[in-house]
């Protein structure tokens, strides 16, 4: 039984809400933000003559002849006049309405891609419409925007239209900003982007350098900088813990510390002491490059919760590098007389009751531990302090999940660490909401690390060299290509590099760490390795984070093509954390040509140690949803503004961000709608 033309209409309706909904169109004033990907000029008419091979043009015609010709596959092959010459236009894949289109005696405008084939002057698959001789042309650019399978170019711009047709000024920057950014008004910039006219280059507008772009692209900033000011102002009316500085415990940590702290470190720790002290909840970004003591200001902020009768709570993504943590704080913490619960979904069912026995009921003060962490029967009643390592690896929800685990109505103050240094326009847009600390320097006695690119075509000799580095009483890693398909596959490669190794080098006692292992397993050969008894370990990327063995000097990361920049740097600094020279060895494969980012990836790595400038580069190749994982961060993404682009952008932003939510709030609200609608996403975690 066929629908009723209202019931019709509504599920056309219906499934039209659906296609735009995939597009993230949910209401008028998002098809004004959803902008051309791409233009295409009917403007002009271009003489078939005088139309320049390779170039996208528009012609205007009669149909001579069109006829369905079999030539290996049917095509439908026409061909259309004009004053100047013939264009033979073809569909490979075609509709019986596209025959009847082209009927011979008919007027056409084609608009495609013109090129010499064998019958002179072609097109393939062009957009035609039939018109009358004398039309007029369009006044505007044609834009191409982003779609979805079912709802065609036409249909969107027509409801695009529309929606400029309705739209009404909506001005919400002040004018001065309009002026000292010369920008154009919201409204002058929509027009221009979605109906430009003939006169504007093609060119500018789509490389983003269009003056309408530059408004879109700073008022999207804007909007970030606001939705994060209000997250951060949102936590400072929340209340917390105030954990005074007592220089009981931590100056005695300090004073037992073997080495001194370096001046970033005494900074960081300054500045993590005063936000504590303070009745809202610190939420704190410690973001320093690998080996520059990130887990020392960790302990004593920790130990300044401890001070004040709370509980401090440490997480991190991986077992080893949690069980790192554990060993570092058990090590410093212990004579102190503390004890520092390890909580791990490896541990003996007993030994963790036992310990979460400990921490509800407020005997243990200190936890740290994986994911089990957060699971629901650990309580941490006077949790005051949550530390979380490598925190770009956790959901929002996770992050969420440890700080809840405080109660009585108090927030605990959250501490992010990151090895993967964030370049400032960065921090600035993606981590507005978060106060930042940098790590900026070395602790002394760190040597740098030689960095050599080697084809694998070439690894008897680098079998060779880790012969003669653990020869000379030395250690050394060796890391297995990192295989994305399979994880299967991966530790299969693992066992099989092993077990070469262990053949090709019968003198050595090589060791082999993987993430299928049973814990107390990876941690027998990380323990052996750390006390000596291993000279080589093979490995996947588990080691990639908190390893620390000082007698390490070699690195040889095989098939490193494959690996990210970060894990690049951060597997590089598993060595140099001794006095003795350190190389990492880059392998990569001799047989397969190297992809454009894969070569981009090791010249930075080759050419760079200082993990900002990496960092920055990394930006650069990946951009920042991909380089910060936002997609899990809860941050609202850039659609349309780049930061490397638009970095001088950013600061402004951020300053009018601030004057709006203080004398304008209105007008940050609007800005909100406009561009989120109410979306904006989970608030920092």
């Amino acid at each position: 039984m066929s629908a009723s033309p209202p019931a019709a209409a509504a599920k056309s309706g219906d499934a039209l809400a659906r296609r735009l909904a995939k597009l993230d169109i949910h209401r008028q004033q998002d098809l004004l933000l959803h902008l051309p990907l791409r233009y295409e000029d009917e403007t002009r008419i271009s003489a078939i003559r005088e139309a320049r091979e390779g170039e996208p043009v528009q012609v205007e015609g009669e149909v001579e002849s069109c006829e369905v010709v079999a030539r290996g596959r049917r095509q439908l092959v026409a061909r259309v006049r004009d004053d100047s010459g013939v264009l033979v236009a073809r569909w490979l894949n075609f509709y019986p309405s596209q025959q009847r289109q082209m009927a011979p005696g008919r007027r056409v405008r084609l608009f495609g891609e013109l090129r010499h084939g064998f019958f002179g002057a072609e097109m393939v698959h062009p957009r035609v419409r039939n018109v009358d001789a004398g039309e007029p042309l369009p006044e505007a650019l044609t834009p191409v925007y982003p779609t979805t399978a079912g709802l065609a170019q036409s249909a969107l711009r027509k409801l695009v239209g529309r929606a400029l047709d309705a739209h009404v000024e909506d001005e919400l920057l002040p004018p001065q900003v309009l002026h000292d950014l010369r920008l154009p008004t919201f409204s002058a910039a929509l027009d221009a982007l979605h109906r430009p006219g003939p006169q504007v280059s093609v060119a500018a507008l789509e490389a983003h350098e269009h003056p309408a772009w530059r408004r879109i692209h700073f008022e999207e900033l804007l909007v970030q900088q606001i939705s994060l000011r209000r997250a951060y102002n949102a936590r400072r009316a929340k209340r917390a813990p105030a954990l005074k500085p007592r220089d009981q415990l931590t100056r005695k940590l300090v004073d037992a510390l073997p080495f001194a702290l370096t001046g970033a470190q005494r900074r960081a720790v300054a500045e993590i002491a005063r936000d504590l002290a303070v009745p809202h909840p610190m939420q704190r970004l410690l973001q320093g490059d690998v080996g520059s003591g990130k887990t020392v200001v960790a302990a004593l902020a920790m130990l300044q919760a401890l001070e004040n009768g709370f509980q401090a709570a440490l997480m991190a993504p991986t077992e080893i590098l949690a069980e790192q943590h554990w060993l570092k704080l058990d090590a410093w913490l212990t004579p102190l007389g503390l004890r520092v619960e390890w909580l791990a979904g490896s541990r003996a069912r007993k030994e963790r009751e036992a310990a979460q026995a400990r921490l509800a009921a407020g005997e243990s003060l200190l936890a740290v531990g994986t994911h089990a962490l957060i699971e629901d029967a650990v309580t941490l009643p006077r949790l005051g302090l949550a530390v979380v390592d490598e925190q770009h690896r956790f959901g929002v929800r996770q992050r969420l999940a440890l700080r809840e685990k405080a109660v009585g109505g108090l927030n605990p103050h959250m501490l992010m660490m990151s090895a993967t240094p964030i370049p400032r326009t960065l921090a600035m847009t993606h981590y507005a909401d978060l106060d930042v600390s940098v790590l900026d320097e070395l602790p002394p006695g760190r040597t740098p690390v030689a960095t050599r690119l080697v084809s694998d075509a070439r690894r008897d000799e680098v079998v060779a060299r880790v012969a003669a580095a653990c020869a000379e009483g030395r250690q050394a890693y060796w890391v297995c290509p990192l295989i994305e398909e399979s994880e299967a596959l991966q530790l299969k490669t693992a066992e099989e590099t092993f077990e070469r190794l262990a053949s090709e080098l019968p003198d050595l006692r090589v060791g082999l760490v993987h993430g299928r292992l049973k814990s107390a397993e990876k941690s027998a050969t990380m323990a052996a390795f750390a006390a000596g008894e291993v000279d080589l370990l093979v490995a996947t990327t588990v080691i990639e984070v908190g390893v620390d063995v000082p007698n390490a000097s070699l690195m040889v990361i095989e098939h490193a093509e494959r690996f990210g920049l970060a894990q690049l740097h951060q597997l590089r600094g598993r060595v140099g954390r001794g006095t003795a020279e350190s190389t990492c060895v880059l392998l990569f494969a001799a047989d397969q040509p190297l992809s454009d980012t894969a070569r981009a990836r090791l010249k930075v790595i080759y050419e760079h140690t200082d993990g900002f400038e990496i960092a920055r580069e990394d930006l650069r190749i990946r951009g920042p949803g991909e380089f910060v994982g936002a997609r899990q961060s809860g941050v609202p993404m850039l659609r349309h503004a780049d930061l490397e682009r638009d970095a001088d952008l950013v600061e402004p932003a951020r300053a009018l961000a601030e004057r709006l939510l203080a004398d304008s709030p209105q007008a940050a609200e609007r800005l909100l709608q406009r561009w989120l609608g109410g979306r904006e996403g989970l608030l920092r975690a």
